[in-house]
């Protein structure tokens, strides 16, 4: 081999093996670019005046500086800051602890931490350049510009522009005041998710609460909520996945939906549920149910799909319920295909093969209309096929048919029944209350009853009508029944009928929430108490860096 090729093959050998560092990565030895006095100090060097050091990207400025050469480290005191030149992060504080081994920097006493839009406010972060993570553990502040956020512990991840918060956090923008223990704020989309028991004022006053955590897309005005309730001074809203445009004025409900209408003292319920804010519309399907609150009582219905619709016109504001409807109270029982709820005139219209039921007496038609007033049944008009039964004190059926019908009630029961066209009516002759007689059977254009405790006590018929009596011995199931007479007790809805459909969970007023707490007023430590505690965390002298799962864990 050539003498010359070969000395210079060593030669590039011992070149690599001595500067090859210097080409694969960068010093990570700390520098002393200027101090307008240096001194020897006790195993230090001590900086004095404008003091400029740098390490590998960062440049390092303060008043004074004992610099611990062999050690790579430096104890850095008044108007701190560090600034990297490749990125757009500074570090401005009162005092810190710089390791160029480590890349830990652990800054105190009015630390600000700024990254382009997103500045950081602590007196008491760590911060690791090596993954470019910040730390701060005795509370601390962020602004961008759109949110300020506060809380005790805080975790910044620069490179992914990731802020975890714990514990007392709160997030205030112009719109909205958020309160939780566990936030995750991304910088760059301006996106919060909260895990475990979230709320939010709106300014306005609107309360949305979140007992199993959230996501806000702070830019886009849009939240959602897991187990969460909506509250506004006329409505609530809750469902196990809440989603609210609020530039919209739009929410989404999925799983136990529930809308509450204060004005209306309606709240409706559903598995899958859609509502307007502005034009106060709502749908919701899947065992759909209906709670009409009054003052003494609840009136219960249920059907595969509700509408409620309150807006300003008097005209325009009513409930619709589609299939399988059924809806009772103390004194009222039904069934319908559909419904209409008219809240101007409190009138339920039902429609396709309606029966309704009070305490004695059932009625059906092609379509009835029944009105509510005082909190009472009021009166109840029925359409073509119109068809009343009572049951008297022996438990008889007195029946009254008719092309229209309207009858009125008196606590709970009907009290006057006026049947208009092609009237027919069977009723018990008793006596005394307790014998049976015999059957009155009339027919008549018009026929106006009047009953008591379901006996008929008068009737009066138009003119010259048709009638006969049929003594008790006579009687038959021909004799005793009207063509049409259906006796459909057994399809009555009750209570365990609606529970069996939909057994809402009731909203627990004691549930635990934050919109009372005060605003939390964190006490910094002092000097001497910062001090202490590296002690015992042993974070004076750190043997290496710690890495982000660790931080995490530590966290």
């Amino acid at each position: 081999m050539n003498i010359r090729f070969r000395y210079s093959l060593v030669f590039f050998f011992l070149f690599v093996s001595i500067f090859g560092k210097s080409f694969g990565q960068e010093s990570s030895t700390l520098e002393i670019n200027h101090a307008d006095l240096l001194e020897s100090g006790a195993g230090f060097e001590r900086l004095l005046g404008n003091v400029e050091m740098k390490h590998q990207n960062s440049l390092i400025f303060c008043d004074s500086a004992h610099f611990y050469r062999a050690e790579n480290r430096a104890r850095l005191f008044g108007k701190v800051r560090i600034q990297d030149v490749k990125d757009p992060i500074t570090t401005t504080s009162a005092y810190a602890e710089y390791d160029g081994n480590t890349k830990l920097a652990k800054l105190r006493r009015n630390v600000v931490f700024t990254n382009q839009e997103t500045t950081l406010h602590t007196d008491y972060l760590d911060y690791n350049r090596e993954q470019n993570i910040a730390t701060y553990f005795n509370g601390g502040r962020v602004v961008d510009s759109t949110n300020v956020l506060t809380s005790e512990r805080g975790i910044y991840e620069v490179n992914v522009e990731k802020i975890t918060f714990r514990q007392d956090v709160v997030l205030v923008n112009p719109d909205y005041t958020m309160k939780t223990g566990h936030l995750v704020y991304l910088t760059i989309p301006k996106t919060s998710e909260t895990i475990g028991l979230t709320n939010i004022v709106s300014k306005e006053g609107y309360k949305l609460d979140a007992q199993k955590g959230s996501f806000y897309d702070t830019q886009q005005k849009q939240f959602r909520f897991f187990d969460g309730i909506v509250e506004t001074e006329e409505s609530r809203i809750k469902a196990q996945e809440l989603f609210y445009d609020e530039g919209l004025a739009y929410y989404e409900g999925k799983e136990d939906v529930r809308v509450l209408n204060k004005e209306r003292q309606v709240e409706v319920f559903g598995d899958d549920g859609k509502y307007w804010e502005d034009r106060k519309y709502s749908l919701v399907h899947g065992n759909a149910l209906v709670r009409k609150y009054f003052e003494v009582d609840t009136l219960f219905m249920t059907a595969d799909t509700l509408i409620s619709h309150d807006s300003e016109a008097d005209t325009a504001k009513y409930l619709l319920a589609f299939r399988s409807v059924k809806l009772t109270k103390t004194d009222l029982a039904g069934i319908a295909d559909s419904l209409v709820y008219n809240y101007s005139d409190s009138s339920i219209r039902l429609f396709n093969d309606p029966v309704m039921w009070d305490r004695k007496s059932q009625i059906v038609a092609d379509s009835m209309v029944i009105y509510i007033a005082n909190e009472q049944l009021d009166r109840v008009f029925m359409k073509d096929k119109a068809f009343a039964i009572m049951t008297d004190t022996l438990l008889n059926h007195n029946q009254m048919k008719g092309r229209t019908m309207t009858g009125y009630f008196k606590e709970g029961q009907i009290a006057t029944l006026d049947i208009q066209g092609n009237g027919e009516s069977l009723y018990f002759a008793l006596e005394a209350d307790t014998l049976k007689q015999g059957i009155n059977r009339i027919l008549s254009a018009n026929i106006k009853i009047t009953f008591l405790d379901g006996v008929i006590q008068r009737a009066n018929f138009g003119i010259r009508p048709d009638g006969r009596f049929i003594p008790v011995q006579m009687i038959d199931e021909k004799s005793s029944q009207l063509e049409g007479f259906r006796w459909r007790v057994g399809e009555k809805p009750d209570r365990a009928v609606i529970d069996k459909w939909r057994k809402p969970v009731e909203i627990d007023p004691e549930a635990e929430n934050l919109f009372n707490d005060p605003e939390v007023e964190l006490e910094m430590p002092t000097d001497e108490q910062i001090q202490e505690k590296l002690k015992k965390s042993g974070l004076v002298t750190p043997k290496k860096p710690l890495t982000t799962e660790q931080q995490k864990e530590s966290f």
